[in-house]
């Protein structure tokens, strides 16, 4: 699935089906499905993803950058074919991602003695550390707050750390840079951090450019959620090829619609939810409720939400 965010506003483009190898190469099943011949094919959730950006790529879609979760963004090939393309990314990675602080060589080691077989496989010159391993080296003074945005829930405030470093891409052996992002923030249960890898550079970028394209998936994750839990994305059950294809068209339309109306009332209602939007449109179709329950009940709603976002705001995160 493939969402496109501008500010505080995502919404869905694209969307493949994944195949799971025992359906993509069982010629029966597949015609049952009326799976086409051209789709009949085992491909990993990198390799869609990478077509979906293909895809965008020849409809003319802009975008500045791309953003992953860690799994994605844990794969050096992935990185590197955006890269490649000339493309921006700022991938988020786990916390047990190994990097190298400078630069290594890799090379075979040399045989120490007689015994036992020769080294065939190749080595780095210096030892890796986990990203988590060097988050906690670091000192109070390698730590920049930043101002990022404003959310529903206040102003993000992180603190922010970068660092130019390398991987070994051990698909190709290759050492590949990177920049590390690493962002900080308070949470009601204690810290929580995130770290990311881009190739933006940073005499191109200020840091808070960098820190606000980290902190920008939150939207398109939102845009998924709604996707799921208010349009029904995970709910659905086809048994056809082209009935998942054109229900998840149905539900790409319905989620642009409902970014329209969103926009379109911004001025009036700036809270203005998917949620409310389904809740106004089952009214006009089943008229279960008066029109003025149907707006006292979304009033109430926004009044609840701009409660929590005048708390919020009145905290200091960081």
């Amino acid at each position: 699935m493939a969402c496109l965010s501008n500010g505080d506003y995502a919404s869905m483009v694209d969307a493949r089906l994944y195949l799971q190898e025992d359906w993509a190469y069982h010629a029966a099943r597949c015609k049952t499905a009326g799976i086409p011949n051209s789709c009949q094919m085992f491909k990993t959730k990198i390799e869609i993803a990478w077509d979906i950006i293909l895809h965008q790529l020849e409809l003319g879609v802009s975008f500045d950058y791309i953003g992953a979760d860690g799994y994605y963004g844990n794969d050096a090939n992935f990185a590197s074919c955006i890269d490649g393309h000339g493309l921006i990314y700022m991938l988020d990675i786990h916390s047990d991602q190994p990097i190298y602080l400078e630069k290594p060589q890799l090379a075979v080691p040399k045989r120490k003695s007689n015994r036992g077989r020769e080294p065939k496989r190749l080595k780095a010159s210096k030892e890796s550390l986990k990203v988590n391993e060097y988050c906690k080296s670091l000192d109070k003074e390698s730590w920049q707050k930043i101002t990022v945005r404003n959310t529903s829930k206040g102003v993000l405030k992180a603190l922010y750390h970068f660092k130019k470093v390398y991987i070994w891409n051990k698909q190709i052996n290759s050492i590949e840079p990177r920049l590390l992002v690493i962002r900080k923030t308070k949470t009601k249960k204690g810290e929580e951090i995130k770290f990311s890898f881009t190739n933006a550079e940073r005499a191109q970028y200020t840091d808070k450019a960098l820190a606000y394209m980290q902190a920008q998936r939150f939207f398109i994750e939102h845009c998924i959620k709604e996707s799921k839990q208010v349009l029904g994305m995970n709910q659905f059950q086809t048994r056809k090829w082209l009935a998942w294809q054109h229900q998840v068209a149905i539900n790409t339309m319905t989620a642009c619609f409902m970014l329209k109306e969103k926009l379109l009332c911004f001025n009036e209602l700036p809270l203005l939810s998917a949620r409310d939007i389904r809740d106004w449109l089952c009214f006009n179709l089943m008229k279960q409720q008066s029109e003025k329950e149907i707006f006292q009940l979304i009033i109430n709603r926004h009044i609840r939400r701009q409660i929590d976002i005048n708390r919020y705001y009145s905290k200091e995160y960081v």
